[in-house]
């Protein structure tokens, strides 16, 4: 028996069967975790009814009416619940969002399952979601239109015209002033800067005041038109309003130029709720978002990720690219050059921040700093490059990631075969082509596996972005319009940074938690497809230059 058991862990079969039992297990847990984050996240989108009752927080205290949908629950003991006055050791309480916070003080409230009385779900009850305050909770009892108030008949069917009608002005306000004034206004600061390089270069002459000046007034003429349309958008826009009545009989006033859109879960069907689970779903992706970042979408913070990423992998990859070459084909291979090795790789271990700090050091204040003073004289003392900013993130990220791009490409270099560098230079070619033509091509695989470990890093990381460019909420996209189009200087949100802010630095912990569930599960969506698209591009490369070495 002993010699069995000697021979069969001899044989290395019990190695196999652990190594494969562990990765299992890894597998299992990954994929655990992500559908544990999957259906914490996309929950929160379903249309979920909305319950009325009265609750009596003890046997004998006042009444409170109650409004909302059932979010959680939980067990509590007799201590933990306050020694409340009803029977039992252990209770069962559930969190409730009942909304109204400009009415209520808070949105979300704890009530035990015991002093829940007369529960009922109408149809009539009504969830209308605020670009402020939150969700209100209520019934509609009337609607003032035109100087016309309904309060019978199809109001439900106004009330949504009514909002739909609101939303179409608030989107036409919000294009007047973000894309048409916004653009006059990036003009007009144009127009500033460039009087004020005349006026310091000392070529402030008259005919040049003249012709700003007529630049000048004609985007002023455009502006004036803009700001007379708002005034009669704006008076269109807040004068209808629709009273609410509320649990417990309380009417409140609401102006539809808050409201985003209005729905009544009880009476809706299943394929109701499916048709707005999905629009809701591509609103969080689509949209802006609003209420201190718990509520609307997160698409800022997807666009500024991506471009982050695209910018830092088109400066790490040459950069990568060059020290791999330079170490292993041109370097004399002594003390120095193992030396460079040992740095490169220890450079992989030091931590994140330190990176955002060298970052904005070097780059945000040294290097910003001096291209402010020598190229944008006229916008001092506000900075230009000198502040955190996208291109010093992606710079940041670049010197952070580097070290695997050079591992990896120095690997595929070693694994070329001399007999083919040979075989380029017995035909004639220098060794610079040789490398550019024949060895660079047939090292693509490995460069592009260095990139997929940078970009996978890259994208999670908020430690360094924190210092050097990205904020809570920007007021504009890196990416529009206005020349130069593409404005490296301008902070920008991300999605690691998003899940932080709102998971961390949320006034509203109950409303912001499914949406950390939510952003985490897109940004590791995100990730995916990034290393996806590099995987499938490797795998091209590989199956070409396999086919070429087979030829």
């Amino acid at each position: 028996m002993n010699t069995q058991i000697k021979n069969w862990f001899s044989s290395g079969r019990p190695y196999v069967w652990l190594n494969a039992g562990a990765v299992t297990v890894s597998a299992i847990m990954v994929i655990g975790l992500l559908l544990l984050i999957a259906v914490r996240g996309l929950e929160h989108f379903w249309p979920a009814d909305i319950a009325v009752f009265d609750y009596y927080a003890e046997p004998d205290a006042e009444k409170v009416s109650y409004m909302g949908e059932y979010i959680d629950r939980d067990t509590v003991t007799r201590a933990r619940a306050g020694n409340i006055k009803y029977e039992g050791d252990e209770f069962t309480r559930y969190l409730l969002k009942i909304g109204n916070r400009d009415v209520y003080g808070l949105d979300f409230a704890w009530v035990i399952g015991a002093g829940i009385k007369n529960e009922s779900y109408p149809e009539d009850a009504t969830i209308i979601e605020r670009r402020e305050w939150g969700n209100l909770h209520g019934f509609i009892k009337s609607v003032t239109v035109n100087g016309q108030t309904i309060e019978s008949g199809d109001i439900w069917q106004t009330f949504q015209e009514t909002v739909e009608a609101s939303n179409k002005i608030h989107e036409e306000i919000r294009h007047i002033e973000k894309d048409l004034i916004g653009a006059i206004n990036y003009k007009m600061e144009r127009l500033r800067l460039q009087e004020r390089r005349l006026e310091i270069k000392g070529n402030k002459t008259p005919e040049e005041l003249a012709d700003l000046e007529s630049k000048r007034a004609e985007l002023q003429s455009e502006y004036n038109v803009y700001t007379e349309q708002l005034a009669k958008l704006y008076k269109e826009f807040n004068e209808p309003f629709f009273v609410a009545v509320l649990a417990g009989g309380k009417e409140k006033t609401v102006n539809f130029s808050i409201v985003v859109r209005a729905f009544r879960p009880n009476a809706m069907s299943v394929f109701d709720k499916i048709g707005f689970y999905f629009e809701k779903l591509w609103e969080f992706l689509s949209d802006e978002p609003r209420e201190a970042n718990t509520e609307g979408g997160i698409f800022p913070a997807i666009f500024g990720t991506v471009l982050m990423v695209i910018i830092m992998s088109i400066l790490v990859t040459p950069f990568g690219v060059v020290a791999a070459v330079y170490l292993r084909e041109y370097a004399s291979q002594g003390p120095f050059t193992r030396l460079v090795r040992i740095a490169v790789n220890n450079l992989a271990g030091v931590p994140s921040v330190v990176y955002g700090v060298f970052g904005l050091g070097f780059f945000v204040y040294f290097l910003g700093g001096s291209i402010d003073q020598l190229f944008f004289k006229a916008s001092l003392p506000a900075p230009t490059f000198g502040t955190p900013g996208l291109l010093w993130a992606s710079l940041t990220l670049a010197i952070l990631t580097v070290p695997v791009v050079i591992v990896a490409t120095e690997e595929g270099l070693s694994r070329v075969p001399r007999a083919i560098r040979e075989g380029s230079l017995a035909v004639g070619a220098t060794k610079a082509e040789t490398m550019w033509r024949t060895v660079l091509p047939m090292t693509a695989p490995a460069m592009i596996t260095g990139l997929i470990l940078a970009v996978a890093r890259a994208a999670g990381e908020v430690a360094p972005l924190m210092l050097v460019g990205v904020v809570k909420l920007a007021p504009s996209l890196p990416l529009d319009a206005n020349a130069p189009f593409l404005h490296l200087d301008r902070k920008f949100m991300h999605l690691g940074f998003h899940i932080y802010d709102v998971g961390f630095q949320s006034p509203n912990v109950e409303a912001a938690r499914p949406l950390v569930y939510a952003t985490a599960l897109l940004l590791v969506l995100l990730i995916i497809v990034l290393n996806l698209t590099a995987i499938r591009i490797r795998n091209n490369l590989r199956e070409k230059y396999r086919a070429a070495e087979q030829n």
